[in-house]
Formats: structure tokens, sequence, C-alpha cells
């Protein structure tokens, strides 16, 4: 009841602008998606943690975000400081990605899902980023491409050769919605 109340006092609030307690609220409801979505992106744990940290940082500094929009935003920025923490790049034409070999420790527990992760994790940074980007968070190519700094051939190609790979690594491939 107490919740009701509250909400319909935001919808009368003339400000429509998410607060400091909106983005944290945010982050404290969706804490594991958050590390999870930083993790797939960076492949490592200290990185991830970090893309997060900065995540809550730049959410509770910005002021502009309709408030509907704060829980996608949220997302956008870890997505964002995985970038600049990484700085992804498309492979040269005839290289392989650059997949080192992902050790099963690093694996996150309770990671069963509707992939195989450690193809994912094994994937070169740049084919992971689109794979993430395009497939699981439903960025459209072009706005993979404007994050990413490349053409959207670029991102076509890797969002190709990392669907191949999934299909290669002989587990079934379902996406939940």
């Amino acid at each position: 009841m107490r919740e009701q109340a509250r909400n319909h006092d935001r919808r009368n609030d003339p400000n429509p602008y998410a607060t400091r307690e909106d983005f944290i609220k945010v982050f404290h409801e969706d804490m594991n998606g958050l590390y999870q979505l930083s993790f797939l992106l960076t492949r490592d744990h200290e990185k991830a943690e970090k893309c997060v940290v900065a995540g809550i940082e730049d959410c509770v500094e910005e002021n502009r975000v309709f408030r509907e929009w704060a829980r996608s935003w949220a997302r956008r920025i870890i997505v964002e400081n995985a970038i600049r923490e990484l700085k992804p790049r498309p492979s040269l034409p005839g290289s392989s990605p650059s997949a080192t070999a992902f050790s099963h420790s690093q694996q996150p527990s309770g990671s069963g899902g509707h992939f195989d992760l450690e193809t994912v994790l094994g994937l070169g940074d740049f084919e992971r980023f689109v794979f993430v980007m395009s497939v699981l968070e439903n960025y459209s190519l072009h706005e993979c491409a404007l994050l990413l700094g490349c053409s959207v051939f670029e991102i076509r190609q890797a969002r190709l050769h990392a669907l191949e790979e999934l299909a290669r690594s002989g587990q079934v491939v379902s996406f939940a919605p």
C-alpha cells in the first residue's frame, strides 16, 4: 500500500527526471544483472566491478534522464564504461579474434544462462561487445557502430562471427526476451 502511494505521488511529481535516489534504487534492485552485463563485456571480475562502481557514480551524478528510463540508462552507462575500459576494436581482415582461453574458475556462479557463457567469454573483445550489445541488449547495429566508433559493416561482420562461434560451440543457443 505504501509503495502504491509513493508511485502515485511520483506520477503527480512535476519533476519527470530520475533523481539520485531513483538511480540508487535501480542499482540496488538490479545489481546482479548490471554486474553480469559488465562481466560479459569485460570478461574480468575486477574490470566488471570497476565499471559498475563507475556506473553508480555516473548515474547518481546524472540528473537529466527521465525517471522511466533510469533502468535502461544504468545499463547503457555500464556498456559505455566497459567500452572506455577495454576500447574494443574490430579485428584486422583475415585475422582471428584474440580469444584467450577462459578459465572455468573465472566463470560467475549461477551462470546457467540461455547461451554458452564460455563461448561468449571466449570471443574476441570486439565480437563479444557486438554480441552482447546487439543480441542480448537489443541495441541497433547503427547504435553499436556509434558507441564502438566503427562502421555498421564492421558491426555486422562481428555479429555474424560471434553467432557462428556460438553455433560451432555445439550448445543450443536461445535467448530469453
